[in-house]
């Protein structure tokens, strides 16, 4: 495929994982009579049962037998595993305990992250336009925090979980469906067994909600594992700086649905960070397509013209 084609193609895929996981707020709201233990107990066996689903129904059964023949496959898919489930813990958490816009500052420091990973590890280049959005929002999350008056901790556990999520899937050789399959084979048992023990006990959620919040709460498979399988090809086909950037729309769907949807407080200050911060996205985004690479050239042309 050409490398346009197919870096377009990734775009697209990053687009829509990023807006789905904006809109995720409005769905674990809807479960919020359930503890957010439980919840991601259950996201991760529905995970489980939608993606075999799918793998049962593509018959992609040999791409599975080829993975387990590297260790380093099967070390980075567990550790893949763990540090997803970490992040959905956090978030689900953060949600039903009304902190939805700490959670989207999280998402907002996660490129920074993401760019120090793509620069360090990855060895990926930047533009000095691209250095400067990077700048701005830095700006932007030390005001933020700063005003917060503590740690967020919620947010910086959500940014590095997630950056390092990312920067496995981007290492990790592996289909993105049949990765996402074994990466919840991995945690299902132990997912399983905790929602058993809890209904067991007679503190379950099953038989105590209605049967509306019991479908939701299958169904939270669907909504888990559909923006995870965009994302995982949207990382296999662009570069690790460009997803930190497209991560930006799920931070502001989020932001939007707690200070509008959820009245969380919004206060001028955070207005003021986060205006570095969606300067830095604008700037970015133009590097990018080559915009201002262009009007560089453009005017470094016009004074050698001028010269002569």
């Amino acid at each position: 495929m050409d490398g346009k084609k197919n870096e377009l193609i990734g775009i697209i895929y990053g687009i829509l994982a990023y807006s789905a996981w904006g809109i995720l707020p409005l769905y674990w709201k809807l479960l919020s009579a359930i503890p957010a233990h439980e919840i991601l107990a259950h996201r991760i066996f529905w995970s489980f049962i939608f993606v075999g689903g799918l793998m049962f129904f593509s018959g992609s059964w040999q791409p599975i037998r080829d993975v387990f023949k590297s260790r380093s496959n099967i070390i980075l898919i567990f550790l893949c595993a763990v540090i997803i489930s970490v992040n959905w813990g956090i978030y689900i958490w953060a949600v039903n305990s009304k902190q939805v816009v700490e959670a989207s500052m999280g998402y907002y420091i996660n490129p920074l992250v993401v760019f120090l990973f793509s620069v360090t590890i990855l060895k990926e280049q930047l533009n000095t336009w691209q250095i400067i959005s990077i700048i701005l929002a830095a700006i932007g999350v030390i005001i933020i925090t700063v005003q917060y008056g503590k740690v967020p901790w919620i947010a910086l556990g959500l940014a590095l979980t997630f950056a390092l999520y990312g920067l496995l899937k981007k290492i990790l050789k592996v289909d993105s469906l049949v990765g996402l399959a074994i990466e919840t084979t991995i945690i299902a048992p132990v997912a399983l067994a905790y929602i058993l023990y809890r209904q067991s006990q007679g503190t379950g959620a099953v038989g105590v909600v209605s049967l509306v919040t019991t479908l939701i709460l299958f169904a939270s498979g669907i909504a888990t594992a559909t923006p995870l399988l965009w994302f995982a090809k949207a990382a296999q086909r662009i570069k690790f700086s460009t997803i930190g950037f497209l991560q930006y729309i799920a931070p502001t769907i989020t932001l939007f649905l707690g200070v509008v949807i959820f009245k969380e407080q919004f206060t001028t200050i955070h207005l003021l960070s986060f205006s570095f911060i969606w300067a830095a996205l604008i700037i970015y985004s133009l590097s990018n397509v080559g915009f201002l690479r262009k009007k560089v050239h453009q005017t470094k042309l016009i004074k050698e013209v001028s010269k002569i």
